[in-house]
Protein backbone atom coordinates (compact mmCIF):
# COMPACT_ATOMS: atom_id res chain seq x y z
CA UNK A 1 0.00 0.00 0.00
CA UNK A 2 2.69 2.72 0.59
CA UNK A 3 4.33 1.90 -3.32
CA UNK A 4 0.87 2.60 -4.54
CA UNK A 5 0.57 6.07 -2.33
CA UNK A 6 4.20 7.14 -3.26
CA UNK A 7 2.54 6.59 -7.09
CA UNK A 8 -0.47 8.49 -6.42
CA UNK A 9 1.20 11.31 -4.78
CA UNK A 10 3.92 10.98 -8.11
CA UNK A 11 1.53 10.98 -10.13
CA UNK A 12 -0.42 13.80 -8.85
CA UNK A 13 2.54 16.45 -8.73
CA UNK A 14 5.14 15.47 -11.70
CA UNK A 15 3.05 16.93 -13.73
CA UNK A 16 2.60 20.27 -12.23
CA UNK A 17 6.33 20.59 -12.63
CA UNK A 18 5.83 21.01 -16.23
CA UNK A 19 3.77 23.91 -15.73
CA UNK A 20 6.09 26.85 -15.77
CA UNK A 21 6.95 25.64 -19.32
CA UNK A 22 3.40 26.40 -20.73
CA UNK A 23 4.16 30.10 -20.53
CA UNK A 24 1.26 32.61 -18.22
CA UNK A 25 -0.41 33.42 -21.41
CA UNK A 26 -1.66 29.51 -22.25
CA UNK A 27 -2.17 29.27 -18.72
CA UNK A 28 -4.65 31.98 -18.64
CA UNK A 29 -6.20 31.34 -21.89
CA UNK A 30 -6.90 27.37 -21.15
CA UNK A 31 -7.11 26.73 -17.50
CA UNK A 32 -10.83 27.71 -17.28
CA UNK A 33 -11.56 24.71 -19.74
CA UNK A 34 -9.16 22.38 -17.87
CA UNK A 35 -10.83 23.35 -14.77
CA UNK A 36 -13.97 23.12 -16.09
CA UNK A 37 -13.39 19.58 -17.50
CA UNK A 38 -12.11 18.67 -14.09
CA UNK A 39 -15.25 19.41 -12.58
CA UNK A 40 -16.57 17.60 -15.23
CA UNK A 41 -14.52 14.66 -14.61
CA UNK A 42 -15.28 14.42 -10.60
CA UNK A 43 -19.13 14.52 -11.75
CA UNK A 44 -18.42 11.54 -14.19
CA UNK A 45 -16.63 9.87 -11.59
CA UNK A 46 -19.12 10.00 -8.84
CA UNK A 47 -22.06 8.67 -11.98
CA UNK A 48 -19.17 6.39 -13.02
CA UNK A 49 -19.25 5.01 -9.39
CA UNK A 50 -22.43 4.43 -9.39
CA UNK A 51 -22.98 2.52 -12.48
CA UNK A 52 -19.93 0.22 -11.07
CA UNK A 53 -17.82 1.12 -14.52
CA UNK A 54 -14.63 1.25 -12.89
CA UNK A 55 -13.67 0.42 -9.73
CA UNK A 56 -11.15 2.33 -7.39
CA UNK A 57 -9.51 -0.05 -4.69
CA UNK A 58 -7.37 3.06 -3.94
CA UNK A 59 -9.10 6.07 -1.85
CA UNK A 60 -7.70 9.27 -1.39
CA UNK A 61 -10.34 9.79 1.78
CA UNK A 62 -13.00 8.45 2.36
CA UNK A 63 -16.18 10.07 0.15
CA UNK A 64 -13.27 11.15 -2.09
CA UNK A 65 -13.37 9.26 -5.49
CA UNK A 66 -9.86 7.32 -6.40
CA UNK A 67 -9.44 9.43 -9.80
CA UNK A 68 -8.95 12.85 -8.20
CA UNK A 69 -5.24 11.89 -8.46
CA UNK A 70 -5.73 11.26 -11.71
CA UNK A 71 -7.84 14.38 -12.20
CA UNK A 72 -5.74 17.29 -10.72
CA UNK A 73 -2.51 15.69 -12.04
CA UNK A 74 -1.94 13.96 -15.46
CA UNK A 75 -6.42 15.08 -16.43
CA UNK A 76 -6.01 18.71 -15.42
CA UNK A 77 -2.24 19.66 -16.93
CA UNK A 78 -2.55 17.47 -19.78
CA UNK A 79 -5.57 19.16 -21.35
CA UNK A 80 -3.42 22.17 -20.55
CA UNK A 81 -0.51 21.31 -22.55
CA UNK A 82 -2.89 19.40 -25.46
CA UNK A 83 -5.12 22.58 -25.51
CA UNK A 84 -1.75 24.94 -25.95
CA UNK A 85 -0.08 23.12 -28.91
CA UNK A 86 -3.31 21.95 -30.52
CA UNK A 87 -6.10 24.42 -29.89
CA UNK A 88 -7.46 25.87 -33.39
CA UNK A 89 -6.25 22.58 -35.28
CA UNK A 90 -8.88 20.76 -34.44
CA UNK A 91 -7.67 17.04 -36.29
CA UNK A 92 -4.91 17.39 -34.85
CA UNK A 93 -6.36 18.06 -31.01
CA UNK A 94 -8.77 15.09 -32.48
CA UNK A 95 -5.90 12.82 -33.20
CA UNK A 96 -3.61 13.89 -30.17
CA UNK A 97 -6.31 12.89 -28.06
CA UNK A 98 -7.27 9.42 -30.03
CA UNK A 99 -3.54 8.79 -29.06
CA UNK A 100 -2.95 10.04 -25.63
CA UNK A 101 -6.74 8.33 -24.51
CA UNK A 102 -5.78 5.23 -26.47
CA UNK A 103 -2.25 4.83 -24.67
CA UNK A 104 -4.07 5.61 -21.42
CA UNK A 105 -6.87 2.81 -22.36
CA UNK A 106 -4.80 0.71 -23.49
CA UNK A 107 -1.90 0.43 -21.82
CA UNK A 108 -1.73 2.76 -18.59
CA UNK A 109 -5.05 0.96 -17.44
CA UNK A 110 -3.58 -2.46 -17.85
CA UNK A 111 -0.27 -1.09 -15.71
CA UNK A 112 -2.82 0.49 -13.38
CA UNK A 113 -4.77 -2.28 -12.62
CA UNK A 114 -1.63 -4.70 -11.95
CA UNK A 115 -0.88 -2.61 -9.07
CA UNK A 116 -3.89 -2.22 -7.70
CA UNK A 117 -4.58 1.45 -8.96
CA UNK A 118 -8.51 0.53 -10.98
CA UNK A 119 -9.73 -1.67 -12.97
CA UNK A 120 -13.04 -1.73 -15.20
CA UNK A 121 -15.79 -3.34 -14.18
CA UNK A 122 -18.94 -3.07 -16.30
CA UNK A 123 -16.97 -1.02 -18.95
CA UNK A 124 -14.83 -2.27 -21.50
CA UNK A 125 -11.89 -0.86 -23.06
CA UNK A 126 -13.58 0.29 -26.17
CA UNK A 127 -16.75 1.51 -23.97
CA UNK A 128 -14.24 3.61 -21.62
CA UNK A 129 -12.48 5.00 -25.58
CA UNK A 130 -15.97 6.84 -26.32
CA UNK A 131 -16.45 7.45 -22.82
CA UNK A 132 -13.07 9.56 -23.31
CA UNK A 133 -14.03 10.52 -27.06
CA UNK A 134 -16.80 12.35 -25.74
CA UNK A 135 -14.78 14.11 -23.43
CA UNK A 136 -12.64 15.27 -26.15
CA UNK A 137 -15.19 16.78 -27.77
CA UNK A 138 -16.65 18.26 -24.48
CA UNK A 139 -13.46 20.16 -24.11
CA UNK A 140 -12.67 21.94 -27.36
CA UNK A 141 -16.76 22.85 -27.32
CA UNK A 142 -16.24 24.66 -23.71
CA UNK A 143 -12.98 26.04 -25.06
CA UNK A 144 -14.69 27.58 -28.36
CA UNK A 145 -17.75 29.04 -26.28
CA UNK A 146 -15.18 30.24 -23.68
CA UNK A 147 -13.19 32.24 -26.45
CA UNK A 148 -16.73 33.82 -28.03
CA UNK A 149 -17.46 34.21 -24.65
CA UNK A 150 -14.36 36.80 -23.92
CA UNK A 151 -14.45 38.30 -27.24
CA UNK A 152 -18.02 38.76 -27.05
CA UNK A 153 -17.49 40.49 -23.50
CA UNK A 154 -14.46 41.96 -24.07
CA UNK A 155 -15.01 43.95 -27.30
CA UNK A 156 -16.13 47.49 -27.36
CA UNK A 157 -19.60 47.81 -27.90
CA UNK A 158 -21.46 49.64 -30.91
Amino acid sequence: MKKINGFVILMTLLPWLTVPFLGVKAIKRFLPSSIFMSLYLVAEGRFAEKKKWWWFPFNVKPNVIGEIPLIIGPFLVGSLWILKYTYGKFNLYLLTNLIVDSLFTYFGLEWFKKIGYVSLVRLTKFQLSIVFLIKTFILYGFQVIYENCIRHFSSPSE
